[in-house]
């Protein structure tokens, strides 16, 4: 499958199908999970990066055990819109993917999004070793939430 708009993908799911958010750092993934209607996304968990392949086959797994039918992929632009080389490693790392592995993947404008996971996280009084545990666990989920509020205004305006 080819990497495609976000409706597409939602179009994809199978009956009890999930999406799968990623926000894919140097170090990290973080990965939160969508309820079955795609409407509410929930923190899964971080992986902790090592090398492309063995990451791959735990996603691979992930993907199997959860019933996922599709994945949003944070796409970090710069703050002007551009795209950087951020979103080069982002790309490089699902068309790599999707090599291994056949599933839809979408790309979710995830600007300030770690900003906005680390503000709720401080004004909840964590430490700061707790936050650096959640942080992109919960940046994924905003991802994946913000991905799941578009696909709602969509429904709401009339189709032209």
């Amino acid at each position: 499958m080819p990497v495609c708009k976000l409706y597409q993908t939602i179009n994809q799911l199978s009956s009890g199908q999930r999406l799968l958010g990623l926000d894919i750092g140097k170090k990290t993934i973080g990965l939160a999970i969508s309820d079955p209607d795609a409407r509410v996304a929930t923190p899964l968990r971080i992986l902790w990066r090592r090398k492309f392949t063995p990451d791959a086959r735990e996603l691979i797994a992930i993907i199997a055990e959860h019933n996922i039918g599709g994945l949003v992929l944070g796409w970090p632009l710069n703050m002007d819109g551009s795209q950087g080389p951020s979103c080069d490693s982002v790309r490089d790392f699902a068309h790599a993917f999707l090599r291994l592995h056949d599933i839809a993947i979408s790309f979710q404008d995830e600007r300030l999004s770690t900003k906005a996971v680390e503000q709720e996280m401080i004004a909840a009084d964590m430490t700061r070793q707790k936050r650096h545990l959640r942080r992109d666990a919960l940046a994924a989920t905003w991802i994946l939430q913000s991905a799941l509020d578009s696909l709602d205004s969509l429904k709401d305006k009339p189709e032209v």
